[in-house]
């Protein structure tokens, strides 16, 4: 090659490079991403007792990373593993409720996959970190919802009385899903700091309340939303931290229930179930575990242990039966919580298919092992 060419070469490559930082940078600015808290909305987090210089903390000591592995050989290995067993290879089983036609006057819960669910309670409709899209990650076709998951859009909700969002990794906080539902809700409750995405993405904020770590929400005549403190992290794109995940203790004239949102297991739990409990039904996060992050996500083990702390008379799965994002089997959590916790677990679990009604008013219910006979 002579001198003439490996310039032109070199230069060829450098402008394809130029124009891939280029097309990144401009990816980066679609409202997707979010936007980080600014102005008002770091003085009011500076306020907050949960955080150190704008960054929120754990209330104990919580090392994201568990092992010696390096975070790019983790994720790495996470997305380019051997376990072919990560995702099954036929539909999930579904049950489509029409919501719409509930009776909203009856206590009941509709788990709409992974984290997200329909909510009843006195009289009010509540949506929790509700996920619509089929691909619930910033980059096309890198978390993939299971096939047979997807039966649920924006157009099969009710007015939504309150929308509650744990934290805004984009498995919970999904921005086309958030975007199709803002003429249905009413009342949005976030942590601190998530607001300025809701604020970025045309909400009025005269109906968006960020909370921190034990804040108490009215929604209606009668019902509190209490929002609790998880133990997990935050973060969008390249920063962490900068705003607060939470869980949510719902407490009503007759019922009380309790979402843990993205937690690793810790004392919160028992302090949770202290102060709110003894709750009705708890959904509790027992998936997308790993040694390598052990702090941030609990196995079904601990989430038997956290059941009993917020003394629980029923336990339902939560971050399972959608998506993968950790090397397990995707049916190892539900496997395994059937499992746990021995003859004596002090608690119920119920296991429903996505879509199906949980009634909260004492009736007798039946909830197959409907993950037995899916192809993996």
């Amino acid at each position: 090659m002579t001198r003439n060419k490996l310039r032109r070469f070199l230069i060829a490559i450098l402008v394809v490079v130029a124009l891939v930082v280029l097309g990144g940078l401009a990816y980066l600015q679609h409202p997707l991403f979010g936007k980080l808290p600014s102005g008002e909305r770091l003085a009011q987090i500076a306020k907050s007792p949960n955080q150190a210089n704008g960054t929120f903390r754990n209330q104990i000591d919580t090392p994201m990373l568990t092992t010696d592995e390096s975070q790019v050989s983790m994720w790495m290995g996470t997305i380019f593993g051997a376990n072919n067993n990560a995702r099954p290879s036929a539909d999930i089983p579904a049950t489509k409720t029409d919501l719409k036609a509930l009776d909203v006057s009856q206590d009941l819960i509709v788990w709409l996959g992974h984290s997200s669910y329909f909510v009843q309670l006195d009289g009010q409709r509540i949506l929790i970190d509700p996920v619509f899209s089929v691909n619930a990650a910033p980059v096309p076709r890198a978390n993939v919802a299971f096939d047979g998951t997807s039966i649920y859009t924006a157009d099969d909700m009710p007015a939504i009385d309150a929308l509650l969002i744990s934290h805004d990794h984009y498995d919970h906080l999904d921005y086309p899903s958030i975007r199709a539902l803002q003429s249905k809700v009413k009342k949005v409750v976030v942590g601190l700091g998530i607001g300025a995405d809701f604020e970025a993405w045309g909400y009025d904020m005269q109906t968006v309340h960020e909370a921190d770590w034990y804040d108490t929400v009215p929604v209606g005549p009668t019902l509190q939303i209490n929002v609790t403190p998880a133990r997990h992290f935050s973060g969008r794109t390249f920063t962490r931290d900068r705003t607060l995940w939470a869980g949510f203790a719902l407490v009503s004239s007759q019922r009380r229930i309790f979402f843990s949102g993205d937690s690793g297991y810790g004392p919160h739990f028992a302090d949770i179930g202290q102060r709110f409990g003894p709750f009705d039904w708890v959904a509790v996060d027992m998936g997308q575990y790993d040694p390598r992050w052990a702090n941030v996500h609990m196995n079904p083990e601990q989430a038997s242990q956290a059941a009993k702390d917020l003394r629980a008379r029923v336990l339902a799965p939560a971050h399972v039966g959608r998506f993968s994002l950790a090397p397990h089997d995707w049916d190892d959590p539900l496997k395994r919580i059937s499992a746990a916790g021995g003859g004596d677990r002090g608690y119920e679990l119920w296991t429903p298919q996505i879509g199906q009604t949980m009634y909260l008013d004492g009736r007798a219910q039946r909830f197959k092992a409907w993950w037995e006979g899916v192809g993996g």
